[in-house]
């Protein structure tokens, strides 16, 4: 149909949609380039490193008796072995970096020569997101080789945060298992995941339900086409 064969109301629908197209757009992506950054930590925001904590915990996710026990075995820790690790919790990630990403390059930025990489292990949390990473330097590797230094990152501290966002549990466990490591105890590993026992349900599913109502709508049917005829057989018959 031509554009002169359309209804007026379809004229002015048209020019209401086309009207309103742009600003929505306009909106949506001025929203997106707003609201995101607000969420977001990056490199730069990030202060040198705390002086008096082992935690930086820009997130505010862990209580103060969390901070302070963590730094208080972190701080025992490079007292008696010279390695030095560190806790960083951010609010969330810019468009264009990975929780790996930023973790390296904050690792760097601390800690810009071999030297003073050598000892450190940073492990760094996204909240937004709750994807963590860790970076260790080259002696970290000799003790604590990479396998296990990830196995912390993505399973001791994961777990708990899996089961409730956990926080305080994920990294005094993670600082647990990390001081043991280093200290050259012997590795605890992951926490161990209990299996959620299905329990079968007694209540039926919708489509449960579905079916048992569409069974009992053909039984009926049959004894209706059954029982219509014969009534209406003898009614005839007498």
């Amino acid at each position: 149909m031509s554009s002169e064969g359309r209804s007026p109301m379809r004229k002015l629908l048209s020019a209401i949609g086309n009207r309103w197209v742009f600003p929505i757009v306009v909106l949506i992506l001025t929203l997106q380039c707003v609201v995101a950054p607000a969420y977001a930590t990056s490199l730069y925001e990030v202060p040198s490193i705390p002086a008096d904590s082992q935690v930086l915990d820009l997130a505010n996710v862990l209580s103060r008796f969390s901070e302070g026990k963590i730094t208080e075995s972190f701080t025992d820790l490079t007292a008696e072995t010279g390695q030095e690790v560190r806790f960083v919790t951010i609010r969330g990630l810019d468009y264009d970096e990975t929780i790996e990403s930023f973790t390296e390059k904050l690792f760097k930025q601390w800690f810009p020569t071999p030297d003073d990489q050598a000892n450190q292990t940073l492990m760094v949390l996204d909240k937004l997101t709750n994807n963590s990473a860790i970076y260790t330097g080259e002696k970290v590797k000799a003790i604590m080789p990479d396998a296990i230094a990830q196995s912390v990152a993505q399973e001791t501290l994961q777990v708990p945060l899996k089961v409730g966002e956990r926080y305080n549990q994920g990294f005094l466990d993670a600082s647990d298992r990390l001081v043991a490591v280093l200290s050259g105890q012997e590795d605890p590993g992951a926490p161990v995941v209990q299996d959620t026992v299905q329990v079968e349900g007694t209540f039926a599913t919708p489509e449960q339900t579905q079916e048992s109502n569409a069974t009992v709508w053909v039984i009926g049917l049959l004894i209706a086409a059954t029982v219509i005829p014969m009534a209406t057989y003898f009614w005839y018959v007498k």
